[in-house]
């Protein structure tokens, strides 16, 4: 309860942090504060890559008028003074600017004339495969340059850098378009790997309550597997609008060949969006059946309590009417009185358990 409290005060703070502020200001709202500003390059045709690590912020500039393809690679949103440099070399929008640098929003393109700019969600898990990692990439493309804005280091862009360095395939040989192209399609690839390890996760606890060995605090798995799940959602659905309009534009950045590629990304967003559908309807089918477990183990207990009622009643009646204080009880006479009244306890307590297995209550 703590943890939710925390959490909505955060994003209670980062809300405010753009109250009342000039439209275009770069307010970091991200949680990765600590980390160090890292900018790589890779600046290749198709008989050259030249791959180096950028430490003055001025060097960026130095991609923007050549005639090779350049994908330049900065990590580190906290380091708003450099990333505005940057924007001021590419003649970017300051709200541009500002929507690179706050991590809370929603997938998203705008088209200007000179460039592209797309927003997505990167998903993936850490290195325990325990949590899930929700990371912001902004990519903003021109004539003959990418550039991605990340938190911090670590992507899922790796096939991509051994694709430009072994000269695998055919992105060395496209434009600019195709390289956004590359960096879209790696996220969304790596999309069916989180689906696939949440897929895994719902049939672990659905065997799990199948089998009737669910543990106490299966519920919190089940929530937290629901929480997961939504959070996927909400990175995908809108990217389907993203990638759709890429697909109707006209903007002379992206070529007619280059749709075709835009597509398959496309294909492949309904296919996750099917599955996040399937398991978030599974989801709930856990949590009923969850409840019902938990119900199911209650009229168990309920049922057995109620049988040892049913028999000691009877019991307990002959036991009353004997314990009276009466004077005269004529029973209270006889000389084997007592073993008689034991007899006819035990059988009767033998007789309602026959009973009740022959009516399969027991």
């Amino acid at each position: 309860m703590l943890k939710r409290k925390k959490t909505s005060r955060k994003k209670t703070d980062d809300a405010k942090k753009h109250i009342g502020q000039v439209p275009g200001t770069l307010i970091y709202t991200g949680k990765k504060d600590k980390v160090l500003l890292k900018i790589d390059s890779f600046d290749y045709n198709t008989d050259r890559l030249e791959e180096t690590q950028i430490i003055d912020i001025n060097d960026a500039k130095l991609f923007r008028d050549t005639d090779s393809i350049t994908w330049i690679n900065v990590n580190g949103l906290n380091f708003t003074e450099e990333i505005e440099t940057i924007g001021a070399h590419y003649c970017l929008h300051p709200l541009v600017l500002e929507d690179i640098v706050n991590t809370s929003q929603r997938p998203k393109i705008d088209e200007y004339e000179d460039y592209i700019f797309v927003v997505l969600k990167m998903l993936y898990y850490d290195e325990n495969g325990e949590n899930m990692v929700i990371e912001q990439v902004s990519l903003v493309m021109g004539k003959n340059y990418v550039i991605s804005f990340q938190e911090a280091e670590g992507d899922v862009f790796n096939s991509i850098r051994d694709r430009l360095r072994m000269a695998k395939g055919r992105i060395r040989t496209q434009k600019a378009d195709y390289l956004l192209y590359a960096l879209m399609d790696s996220i969304v690839d790596h999309y069916f790997s989180i689906i696939e390890t949440l897929g895994n996760k719902i049939e672990d606890l659905e065997t799990e309550l199948f089998a009737g060995t669910a543990r106490e605090d299966i519920n919190i798995e089940v929530q937290q597997l629901k929480r997961e799940i939504l959070k996927v959602r909400r990175a995908i659905f809108p990217l389907r609008e993203v990638v759709s309009r890429i697909e109707k534009t006209e903007h002379p950045l992206i070529q007619k060949r280059t749709v075709t590629y835009f597509r398959d990304v496309y294909d492949h967003l309904i296919q996750v969006s099917e599955n996040i559908d399937i398991y978030r309807e599974m989801i709930w089918s856990l949590m009923d059946m969850y409840m019902t477990t938990v119900s199911n183990r209650m009229n168990e207990v309920m049922k057995v309590l109620t049988i040892i009622s049913t028999i000691f009643i009877p019991l307990t009646f002959i036991a009353g009417i004997y314990g009276m204080n009466f004077e005269y009880i004529p029973e209270l006479q006889y000389r084997n009185g007592y073993f008689v009244l034991w007899g006819v306890m035990i059988l009767m307590f033998i007789g309602l358990v026959i009973y009740f297995k022959r009516r399969k209550w027991l």
